[in-house]
């Protein structure tokens, strides 16, 4: 199976590109702001949401070629997924990301706010300076959906009576909606049809929530390395994600501890049993190959490319973190 870089080598130089000019882009304002997001983009990580926007721009581009508002919109997408993630990090007391020290630990919490505001309001600049405003309103959306995630998240901790709908909205606005909307973004950037830009959102929708799947199914399976964070991180925070859900339905005796919290000895543990002994991995995972499987129907219509392939494999390397 690619792996990540394999999979990104159409637009590699593109992404080298994209480095650099976030760093210049974010421009020598506050030194403590700027030093933090230089730490930010120096952690390294896949970069695979630009690289959506981009190569869905490249296997749109009739002669291959990228405009310079198809580069700034990958960038803004980086700047707003960056940004979320510095939130993220406070939200959860993380001290770590992809084995770096988080912003706040760092520096503080302080800075680790104002860095993540700093960024979405240069996010929001450079936005309303590609002067189109469907891209402006798809992307406002997205930062919308993600604050509104975590509140979500908040409000539903512990909640054992929690939908699945609950459950699909909260991973929509947290991870796929960027995905989506960027995509369709990077659509109306090449003139497409309304019924091309809709199969560009599915993709990044359906793609974005096999990918939050995935995770969720890592949470209670992966080791801390793999994670980058301690497993079953997720449920001890009464964070419900889809294999705690289905592990409800087959053992109703889990409500039980994650109602309490998991204050009693051994609570966390005979939770994570209850969850690896169910039929809750095995459920979960086939939905997120349904996801993956929807991702890669919506791009029929797309002309054969290097870009295209790459869109259509992604999917199965979403899917191919679990084996």
């Amino acid at each position: 199976m690619a792996t990540v870089t394999e999979l990104l080598q159409p637009v590699e130089a593109d992404l080298e590109i994209l480095l650099s000019d976030l760093r210049s882009l974010i421009g020598a304002g506050h030194p403590i702001l700027q030093a933090a997001a230089e730490h930010l983009f120096s952690a390294g990580g896949k970069r695979l949401r630009p690289g959506i926007v981009l190569l869905i721009s490249r296997a749109l581009s009739a002669d291959g070629e990228l405009s310079s508002r198809h580069r700034r919109l990958a960038e803004i997408t980086e700047m707003i997924h960056t940004a979320s993630l510095v939130h993220d990090d406070v939200v959860d007391e993380a001290s770590t990301r992809r084995g770096v020290e988080t912003v706040h630990s760092r520096f503080n919490y302080r800075v680790a706010v104002l860095a993540g505001d700093f960024l979405f309001a240069q996010a929001s600049w450079h936005l309303a300076n590609l002067d189109n405003l469907d891209v402006v309103k798809l992307l406002s959306r997205v930062i919308m959906d993600l604050a509104d995630g975590e509140v979500k998240q908040g409000l539903f901790r512990f909640d054992t009576g929690q939908s699945f709908e609950t459950y699909f909205e909260k991973s929509y606005c947290k991870t796929a909606s960027l995905i989506a909307n960027s995509a369709k973004a990077a659509g109306v950037l090449s003139d497409l049809s309304e019924p091309q830009l809709e199969s560009l959102y599915h993709y990044g929708r359906q793609l974005g929530l096999a990918f939050q799947v995935v995770d969720d199914i890592l949470d209670f399976t992966g080791s801390d390395q793999q994670l980058g964070k301690p497993a079953a991180s997720d449920l001890s925070s009464g964070y419900l994600t889809a294999p705690a859900l289905y592990a409800l339905e087959e053992r109703p005796a889990l409500s039980g501890l994650i109602e309490r919290e998991f204050s009693g000895e051994g609570d966390l543990e005979t939770a994570l049993a209850f969850v690896r002994e169910s039929e809750a991995i095995p459920r979960t995972r086939e939905l997120a190959k349904t996801f993956a499987r929807e991702a890669r129907e919506s791009l029929d219509w797309m002309p054969e490319s290097p870009s295209r392939t790459a869109l259509l494999e992604l999917p199965d390397f979403v899917l191919s973190r679990l084996y």
